[in-house]
């Protein structure tokens, strides 16, 4: 008997799942949809960084320790060093290069091996498919790896032209690699043959250490580390695999939040319609609760519910998930648009931890959603919640104040702390509890707002008022997933709309030439000689030309490598090329000489202007005073500008890669342009641009790289725009008694219709108003905290004034609508019958 009583119980909590198949939809769905972002995401990021991680893998083959330099390399001697060590059992040289494919806008990474050493560290890179052993020795012979044959629709035989210098190389195609596992595109050939071709001629980029059994790997590093300059790395593989994860660890972590944006939202609609829904199924509970069944049974019952919709959604949103991931690396890459991972090939696998993990995440939201509306029926006096008219005391512990502001003041501490291991996660917490204590905050503050506007002559619209000013509690529930999706929104429109406003003032006051030249558009083996940089500056109508090179070195071994910009600079008008962020400092007398640092040196090494600062140069160590901070977007890890000529006389390599012309007065750029192409006409592919077409190709990868910000942004004004609907729909198949007295004290359809549209309208205006409030108060913890904690980029606030009015233009008829159309349901049936249980 007590097992069927359970069995009936079960029955009649549970029931409602069915009767009510929208509402169980739309939460179904959108706990789908932000599991299925997440987990895609996940996804996505996991397959590049483990084909990266494959890659390094490869490389490394079963050496022990790895020797790094600086990009351009450095000398063979310190490999002839480290392999006479006693310690050392083996060590193969490596020289890596990005060579410009002809033809192509993208460069092929080229690794030059000692085949011989290679095959004792690195076998999966010293075996090929076809061709001849001999061929790995043999000059202009290359082998590709089998994405990259793909990619370049080579075969064994086949010729391929790479840029070096000014001049087109050719070279043919002696097999494919054998290292199936390995999907990154590149090639390799022997170590004498790339030196020579791409003159690096007693130069090596990297040095693979195998020890002898016995030698422990960390000491042995440590010894060698304190032997090697400044701006050389030693470092066990896995921890290179880690430190190559680590360069895109801000990009991919905000990525994932980003996407949790939509689970986020999806909880708050869950919330909305479980907290009205058990308003309305309040009488069922209680006499449930008369018939026996507990608090803690009620409250089990409720959560399992919510489990079971969390449940479904998870399981459709890691089916969606998986097979979007699946299409996104296929037709766009691993890199989402924003270049991190150009050149891997992967391919999503099932990732069972990530998995887990969402699906979990996909319950939780579900029940945290869950959890309020379920406590609340659970303590509902069962005597109190019979009677009609109960409804609104289970809104009454919303209407506390001191919960939100205390979660107000929490958010805003937040904000002001440090990043935790080089992330924002107190940012991060900081959104979280600003837009939850507005929400807590919504009835109070609806409540405050109704009551001050005036009465209204019109009897619909003002029973719209006082339903409103009497329910402040259904109010705030209802706003809920609205205000947080405008919020978020509208923090994200604000975001990337200062962030490409002050990436555009960047580019102008960065380009101000009137033309640029590149040696080539792409790689690291193109640069102008000597002879050619006067070649350039002679064309007739160029009136000044600056040239650059930039170099990456380490300049903490526990950094990343930041860039070297070497360029032709006047020390006293630093301004006019560099976007400084401050006024310059200048050199006094018997100081070292000037350097300008980007943004992130400051963040990253805690520089400031008047400073001394040691950088690598060549295998020296030498002194610089910082003179200067700039801005710059380009690179995340860390910029030093330094002049040209005094890079040069330290003993560095000053061939340049870029060119700044300035056109002499009322000559046409593009007539010099015409004479640079006729001019270096028997030269490779170098690319020529002006200003304009630069900031236009800048500023679509920009718009390319946000592509997923603003599908999110899309998904969670859609839930809330449905959390909407749903709630109207709830509330007015709760107040259907109150419609059959209205219709019966003479109230038609129309008027009630009416009454409902005013009430939809009054309440989203509300919600837009907090949400775009809210909205700019999280886009200052976005820009101020965490873009600059994770990407170490300043920028200015700057509002889409245009973009958020139109916003408002089209959301306000569309959820008034919403919430119209989510209602009218409600309107119809027979009048007797919604009110016969007041009688």
């Amino acid at each position: 008997m007590a097992l069927s009583t359970a069995a009936i119980r079960s029955a009649l909590l549970l029931a409602p799942m069915a009767a009510h198949k929208g509402r169980l939809a739309l939460s179904v769905a959108a706990i789908a949809l932000g599991v299925a972002l997440g987990y895609a995401v996940q996804l996505i990021n996991k397959a590049a960084v483990s084909e990266m991680a494959q890659a390094m893998r490869a490389l490394s083959g079963t050496a022990d320790v790895i020797v790094h330099g600086p990009r351009s390399g450095f000398s063979e001697e310190w490999y002839m060093r480290i392999a006479g060590l006693p310690e050392v059992e083996e060590a193969s040289p490596v020289v890596e290069v990005e060579a410009k494919v002809s033809g192509r806008d993208q460069a092929l990474r080229i690794l030059g091996l000692d085949i011989f050493r290679a095959a004792r560290i690195q076998p999966e890179l010293a075996l090929a498919e076809g061709g001849e052993a001999l061929d790995f020795l043999r000059p202009g012979r290359l082998f590709l790896s089998r994405s990259a044959a793909e990619w370049l629709v080579r075969e064994p035989g086949d010729g391929l032209q790479l840029q070096s210098g000014m001049r087109q190389l050719d070279f043919t195609v002696a097999g494919v690699l054998s290292a199936g596992a390995l999907r990154e595109r590149l090639a390799v050939m022997d170590i004498a043959a790339v030196q020579d071709a791409f003159e690096r001629n007693g130069i090596v980029s990297q040095v693979q250490v195998k020890l002898k059994g016995g030698t422990q790997s960390d000491a042995f590093a440590a010894r060698l580390r304190a032997q090697l300059p400044m701006g050389m790395l030693v470092e066990r593989p896995e921890a290179a695999v880690q430190r190559n994860a680590n360069l895109t660890r801000a990009y991919r972590i905000n990525l994932n939040v980003l996407a949790l944006v939509a689970l986020f939202t999806g909880a708050l609609l869950v919330f909305s319609t479980q907290m009205l829904a058990v308003v309305r199924r309040r009488p069922e509970i209680a006499l449930l609760r008369a018939l026996g069944v507990t608090r803690i049974g009620v409250l089990r019952q409720l959560l399992y519910e919510a489990t079971l919709t969390g449940a479904a959604g998870a399981v459709i949103g890691l089916l969606a998930g998986h097979g979007s991931a699946a299409w996104a690396l296929a037709h766009y890459g691993a890199d989402l648009g924003a270049g991190h991972f150009r050149g891997i090939e992967a391919a999503a696998r099932i990732d069972v931890g990530a998995l887990v993990l969402f699906g979990l995440l996909g319950i939780a939201a579900s029940a945290a959603g869950t959890w309020f509306a379920a406590l609340e029926a659970a303590r509902a006096d069962p005597a109190t919640a019979l009677r009609a008219g109960d409804e609104q005391q289970a809104f009454v512990r919303l209407n506390r104040a001191w919960p939100g502001v205390t979660l107000l003041a929490v958010g805003v501490l937040l904000a002001l702390a440090p990043p935790v291991a080089g992330l924002p996660i107190a940012g991060y917490l900081s959104i979280v509890l600003l837009l939850l204590g507005t929400l807590q905050l919504m009835p109070r503050l609806s409540r405050e707002v109704f009551c001050r506007l005036p009465d209204a002559p019109a009897p619909a619209v003002q029973l719209a008022l006082e339903q409103l000013r009497g329910a402040p509690g259904q109010t705030g529930v209802s706003l809920a997933a609205i205000v947080a999706s405008v919020s978020l929104m509208a923090s994200m429109a604000i975001m990337v709309f200062s962030f490409r406003q002050s990436f555009e003032h960047w580019l102008e006051r960065m380009l101000p030439a009137d033309l640029y030249v590149r040696a080539a558009a792409a790689g690291d083996t193109g640069f102008f000689p000597r002879d050619e940089e006067r070649r350039i500056a002679a064309v007739p109508g160029v009136r000044r030309a600056d040239f650059m090179r930039v170099e990456q070195v380490y300049v903490a071994p526990d950094r990343p490598r930041a860039s070297l910009l070497i360029r032709d600079m006047d020390r006293e008008n630093a301004g006019e090329v560099l976007a400084l962020v401050s006024d310059p400092r200048p050199v006094r007398a018997g100081e070292p000489p000037p350097v300008w640092v980007s943004e992130a040196m400051v963040d990253l090494h805690g520089l400031r202007p008047g400073q001394a600062i040691t950088l690598p140069i060549g295998e020296k160590s030498e002194r610089f005073t910082v003179a200067g901070v700039w801005r710059d977007y380009a690179r995340q890890h860390g910029a030093i500008v330094i002049e040209r000529r005094t890079y040069g006389a330290l003993g560095g390599d000053t061939r340049s890669t870029n060119a700044a012309l300035w056109v002499a007065p009322d000559t046409p750029a593009e007539s010099v342009a015409s004479a640079l192409r006729s001019a270096l006409s028997d030269r490779a592919e170098m690319e020529i641009s002006r200003p304009g077409e630069i900031r236009e190709q800048s500023l679509r990868i920009f718009d390319r790289t946000f592509a997923v910000t603003y599908a999110l942004e899309a998904v969670a004004v859609l839930i809330g725009l449905f959390a909407l609907s749903s709630s109207f729909a709830a509330l007015a198949l709760a107040r259907r008694r109150e419609f059959g007295v209205l219709r019966h004290l003479g109230m038609t359809r129309r008027q009630i219709g009416a009454m409902l549209a005013f009430e939809g309208t009054l309440v989203s205006a509300l919600g837009l108003v907090v949400g775009l409030a809210l909205g700019w108060l999280l886009s200052l913890v976005l820009v101020h905290v965490i873009n600059r904690q994770s990407f170490h980029w300043s920028m200015d606030v700057q509002l889409p004034w245009l973009s958020l009015a139109a916003f408002v233009a089209v959301m306000l008829p569309l959820a008034s609508f919403t919430a119209w159309a989510g209602a009218r349901r409600a309107m119809s049936g027979d009048a007797v019958q919604a009110v016969k249980d007041v009688w």
